[in-house]
């Protein structure tokens, strides 16, 4: 608790912070975690602005070298994440490097978020490991260990839903395309619907979103419109819908201050 997460969303997030289903979840996401983003430099203009700043690192003394295996881990799972952006665009018909400008991954939010599950949850009562949602950015790079837990449901609107388990292959990652890939692509591209189960095992995982830069707009690609599949999203800057799904999800910070 004494780096507890900020309003830039860095730090230690405690058990219950997180509700991402509401209307089928009790109390709230039976995990707690801890998130790591770009470090800020003092000539960052964003260093004001909600997703971008310093990170709250624990004392050394306590977690010797625990800092500087976490920045290397930040870096490569980023430098990972790239590679992947350049199929998307391939996919999408643009240049594979359409992506890499500064207003998009050059100069990208990327948090990595360290998440510990225990307890037994029970989809009937309302009791989850992580409550059914669709991450909010481009896309989450996951590592995880052998303990199963996660779900998707390939069709988000089916009625009623139908849940499969996501199988942990060693020495692989999976890929969770987000909300922002979705709207970029009109719909092409599929935000994953997931959730998390608990069978009484601790289970560790590692999601790694990555989402364009703050003032980026998120707005139909050129190549995924058409006459006759005209854009289904508005545009939004991607700070706004960041911001909007972030205060959605997580319990007000005030709440902490009276413990």
């Amino acid at each position: 608790m004494k780096v507890l997460r900020n309003e830039n969303n860095r730090g230690y997030s405690p058990v219950f912070d997180q509700i991402l289903d509401p209307e089928n979840q009790v109390d709230g996401d039976y995990k707690e975690s801890f998130f790591i983003g770009i470090e800020d430099f003092k000539d960052d203009p964003h260093g004001d602005t909600p997703f971008y700043g310093p990170n709250l690192w624990p004392d050394s003394d306590v977690l010797p070298g625990w800092q500087a295996t976490m920045e290397n881990y930040h870096q490569e799972a980023l430098r990972v994440c790239k590679t992947i952006a350049k199929l998307l665009a391939l996919a999408l018909d643009l240049e594979a490097d359409y992506f890499d400008k500064p207003e998009i991954l050059g100069n990208p939010i990327a948090v990595m978020r360290l998440v510990h599950y225990e307890g037994v949850s029970d989809p009937s009562k309302g009791i989850f490991g992580c409550g059914a949602h669709s991450d909010f950015g481009m896309m989450t790079l996951l590592g995880t260990d052998s303990v199963m837990g996660l779900q998707i449901c390939k069709d988000k609107e089916a009625k009623p839903r139908k849940w499969e388990y996501v199988p942990s292959i060693k020495g692989a990652y999976i890929v969770n395309l987000g909300d922002l890939l979705e709207r970029w692509s009109n719909g092409i591209f599929k935000s994953t619907l997931h959730r998390v189960l608990g069978n009484g095992q601790e289970r560790y995982s590692i999601p790694f979103f990555v989402e364009p830069s703050h003032d980026c707009l998120v707005e139909c690609l050129p190549t995924c419109q058409s006459e006759n599949k005209p854009p289904k999203y508005p545009a939004i800057k991607c700070s706004t819908y960041l911001t909007q799904r972030y205060q959605q999800s997580h319990v007000d910070l005030s709440i902490y201050k009276q413990i």
